[in-house]
């Protein structure tokens, strides 16, 4: 009987101890299956190693007319959404706010147009080369 005994309280720990196994590798599964893909780092937050700002794609800064022609034509030309037409006496108005204001209001957003315009990918200085020159546009 004693065997029989032992070898039931060694089956039963065997039992235990697979259960306990497959329980820890089922939760590390699990934990893996869920855990995340990625990370999101936003420019300035130095909690996550202070992401490096995204360069525009192609390199070198797009030229103001070519930023106008395939970005912001598409509301400035037409007018679209109460945006001021380019070459049109609206921009030589504009003009009186000064450069910064005009810029702020790009890269904020104002009335109908939204932040950046439609150039999400355009940096500040884009920007502000279009604005010159939808300016001398103007004249």
């Amino acid at each position: 009987m004693k065997k029989i005994t032992s070898a039931l309280v060694a089956l039963g720990m065997g039992i235990a101890l697979s259960a306990s196994v497959q329980a820890n590798t089922s939760d590390e599964a699990v934990v893996e299956r869920i855990k995340a893909v990625g990370s999101v780092c936003i420019e300035g937050d130095d909690s996550c190693g202070g992401a490096a700002p995204v360069a525009a794609a192609g390199g070198a800064a797009r030229s103001g007319e070519e930023v106008y022609n395939t970005k912001c034509a598409a509301c400035h030309a037409t007018g679209a959404a109460g945006a001021p037409k380019y070459g049109t006496p609206e921009w030589a108005d504009r003009g009186t706010k000064g450069i910064d204001t005009l810029l702020s209001n790009a890269i904020n957003g104002i009335g109908g147009m939204p932040p950046r315009g439609l150039c999400a990918d355009c940096s500040d200085d884009e920007l502000k080369a279009s604005i010159e020159h939808m300016l001398a546009g103007s004249k």
